[in-house]
């Protein structure tokens, strides 16, 4: 009985191992395939991201029991038994596995799990070795070997990519993970499901707009800004400032072909030297006329002097005289001579005059005692006549006593200016050998009849120029800014800074970041301060030598008559962006075409205001009569000039009225004179000489003398811009005092934010540097193609 109790508990013993044994066996292949699930899932969710290690690539550690949850790679194994699991069967994969012996089978490391009789091993994170990436997808090949889960071995499923697509980069891929072929582009790193198309190139009117997509979103490495509709092709944005101008206008001047100027480029260093000798220049004329004939230099006169020695100079200094003939100047002698002995003006009460002819009696005391003077019948006419009487007999005698004084005072000033040309010249080969700047030589042009017809352009200057230094930018006030170098400061306003900015973004084209725009402007703006030379010796003639006309008149000049250019400008003061001004040099780079007298247009309409010169009106009207005589295509000067009386000029015993002028003389008599009116004194207005440093409300100012308006015209030009009388009634209604013009008008009863455009106004693109050749005005159609602006424009009605 004994015995079989053994032998029963013998055989319980044995079933239950082999139980165990099983269920074990069983969990051992529960545990191998959780890992193996475990370990997929980070494959392909836990990729390798840095900042999931720690420093120096620790692994992370186990909140609860502060141990590492993997060891790192190389620790010894501890003491306990480590069970080696068999893989599981391929029933008991789950699908995606890839299965152990694989090529493609990550291996699993080693863990420390210690033995347990039950086998069954707890969940817990498995940190699997890191993934690195491929460096690009393994493109699909015709006949290339699939690995399991891909594609089939074989031709790809789509066909293949075109030549083109395989040019720019476009790759044909399997994608393992969803068993399907996708397209990557190699240049780009795009991958796309569906076949790439090849894009069509941009319709012809907008070739500046081809940008990529894809390299260049945005569109910022092209020409123009990308926009939100490609096909709605609008205009680009253009920068319009409000103020007394209209830079929108486009010219109808066409010129010759010319070459380019030889003249330096400005820099601060020599423009400072040339004001500090024009500043000395002034001086030494005060002294020499008070040391030598007991004057003060004549109002004005050194200005004169200045504008006239430029109409006979073939110096290479556009402001300092130094090579004329003859050395002594005609209005400067004349300047001086009608100051001596004393500088008459003409008086505006019957006690002026009184007292003037007492002055001038005194200074001539031998022929005054010998005459009679009732004072108080004499009346102011009395007074004016006894004094031009007085001066007809007594100024021959005088000029001859002091003839030869006078001329030494005007040759001793031509001195000094050729010495201080010559100076600045040498600073400037001074600058330019610091810099290692070479000048090259200008290539001659063709004869005149080989000359090609041209769209006017700016000035061009061949002569490199030295590095410009660095302007201070100071804002002084709430409309005004300081430009200044070395702490020498020059004014100017903020809008008119703004309108030198869109001059210079028209008219040059060696500075498209605007590194050199400032000291351009410094010496810009110090070139006409010492030129004007306000409240200086000889100078002070800013209102009435650069006093431009009103709006509203340029307005209607430009709507009527087709005017689009001034022969007499400035950059601060012009109303069109194409002027003649008499600094090629400083002002090329805002849009003036230099000086007038060297300007030869064939075909246009130009508005002509020149300073207060009689020497330079006179040369200017002659220039005029050779352009008008040597062109058969329309051309046509509306020239505006002041009705002054020379009130130093003797009339004659007999006359009532003073003489006119030499200039409105000449204008009378020329025979391209089409029609003439006058514009009343106190009936019109102007704008300040120095409007753009003044402010505005300033800048308006009534003139006191007539304004004679003539229209000198060939055949051609009358024909198309001739004076009708429904254009100069509204000329004349353009000149009415406080009429603002209808973009002014517009501005004040619905105002725009500044740097808005509006729609009246077309776009004129800029104006490139070389010319190109035209077809001859004469068979332009309606509407041509710019040559230099790369554009249309609509040529002026024939009317």
């Amino acid at each position: 009985m004994r015995l079989l109790l053994l032998v029963c508990l013998y055989e319980s013993e044995i079933g239950y191992k082999s139980k165990a044994d099983a269920l074990t066996s069983r969990n051992n292949v529960a545990g191998a395939e959780y890992l193996h699930l475990k370990v997929e899932s980070f494959r392909t969710m836990n990729e390798v991201k840095p900042e999931k290690h720690g420093p120096m690539g620790e692994p992370h550690w186990d909140s609860s029991s502060m141990v590492p949850i993997m060891p790192p790679m190389g620790a010894p194994t501890p003491m306990h038994h480590m069970h080696q699991m068999p893989p599981p069967p391929p029933h008991l994969m789950h699908p995606g596995v890839i299965p152990p012996g694989h090529p493609g089978h990550l291996p699993i490391m080693e863990h420390n799990m210690p033995h347990t009789p039950a086998g069954l091993v707890a969940p817990c994170p498995i940190r699997p070795t890191p993934m690195i990436p491929t460096a690009e997808p393994m493109p699909l090949m015709p006949g290339q070997v699939q690995g399991e889960g891909s594609a089939p071995i074989g031709e790809p499923i789509l066909a293949p990519l075109t030549p083109e697509l395989m040019n720019i980069g476009w790759r044909q891929c399997w994608s393992k993970r969803e068993n399907r072929p996708y397209f990557w582009n190699k240049l780009t790193n795009e991958s796309l499901w569906e076949t790439p198309v090849l894009k069509p190139p941009l319709p012809p009117p907008h070739p500046q707009q081809r940008f990529d997509p894809i390299t260049d979103p945005l569109g910022i490495s092209s020409g123009t800004k990308r926009r939100a509709s490609e096909e709605a092709n609008p205009q680009a944005k253009r920068i319009i400032l409000t103020g007394p101008w209209d830079l929108e206008v486009s010219t109808n001047v066409i010129i010759l072909e010319r070459s380019l100027s030889e003249l330096p480029q400005p820099h601060p260093e020599t423009e400072a030297m040339r004001a500090n000798f024009v500043a000395k220049l002034r001086q030494s004329y005060q002294d020499l006329c008070h040391s030598r004939e007991a004057i003060d230099a004549p109002r004005e006169s050194f200005n004169r002097w200045l504008m006239e020695r430029k109409t006979v100079d073939t110096g290479t200094d556009t402001l300092l005289p130094s090579r004329c003939a003859p050395e002594v100047s005609p209005a400067m002698f004349a300047a001086i001579m009608d100051d001596i002995p004393i500088r008459l003006v003409k008086p505006k009460f019957t006690g002026d005059a009184r007292k003037q002819l007492s002055k001038y009696a005194e200074a001539a005391k031998k022929l005054i005692e010998s005459r009679t003077v009732s004072p108080e019948r004499a009346t102011y006419d009395d007074f004016q006549e006894r004094l031009s009487h007085l001066k007809s007999q007594c100024q021959p005698h005088l000029a001859e006593a002091v003839k030869r004084s006078v001329e030494g005072i005007c040759l001793k000033i031509y001195t000094l200016s050729c010495d201080y040309a010559r100076k600045v010249r040498e600073k400037n080969e001074e600058l330019l050998k610091a810099n290692n700047v070479l000048i090259p030589e200008v290539p001659p042009l063709p004869p005149a009849h080989m000359r090609r017809k041209v769209w006017c352009y700016p000035v061009q200057l061949a002569s490199p120029g030295a590095r410009l230094p660095a302007i201070e930018y100071l804002p002084d006030r709430a409309e005004q800014a300081v430009l200044r170098w070395k702490g020498d400061g020059v004014s100017i306003n903020i809008m008119h800074l703004q309108k030198l900015e869109l001059l210079y973004k028209h008219s040059c084209y060696d500075d498209k970041k605007y590194e050199m725009f400032l000291p351009r402007v410094w010496c810009l703006l110090k070139r006409y301060s010492s030129f004007m030379g306000e409240n200086l010796p000889g100078g002070g003639g800013a209102n009435s030598s650069h006093s431009s006309l009103p709006t509203a008149v340029f307005e209607c000049m430009q709507s009527c008559f087709g005017v689009t250019f001034e022969c007499f400008a400035s950059p601060m003061n012009c109303y069109f962006r194409q002027y003649c001004s008499p600094f090629a040099d400083t002002d090329g780079f805002f849009g003036s075409r230099g000086p007038f007298l060297e300007f030869w247009p064939v075909s246009g309409s130009f508005e002509v205001n020149a300073p207060a010169c009689e020497e330079l009106l006179l040369a200017s009207l002659g220039h005029i009569e050779r352009l008008l005589a040597g062109s058969p295509e329309p051309l046509s000067f509306i020239v505006a000039l002041p009705e002054r009386r020379e009130v130093s000029a003797p009339a004659g015993p007999d006359s009532q009225a003073p003489a006119p002028t030499s200039a409105l003389e000449a204008l009378n008599k020329s025979r391209f004179g089409r029609r003439q009116i006058v514009v009343p004194a106190f009936e019109h207005e102007a704008i300040h000489g120095l409007q753009h440093c003044i402010q505005r409300s300033e800048a308006i100012i009534k003139s006191s003398h007539a304004l004679v308006l003539v229209w000198l015209q060939n055949e051609s030009g009358f024909q198309k811009w001739g004076p009708t009388e429904e254009r100069v009634e509204q000329l004349l209604e353009a000149f009415r005092p406080g009429r603002h013009s209808d973009r002014e008008r517009k501005e004040l009863l619905s105002p725009t934010r500044p740097g808005l455009g509006s729609s009246h106004h077309h776009s004129v693109p800029m104006t490139p540097t070389l010319p190109v050749p035209i077809i001859p005005p004469t068979h332009l159609p309606v509407v041509v193609d710019h040559p230099l602006s790369n554009g249309q424009v609509l040529l002026p009605d024939s009317k």
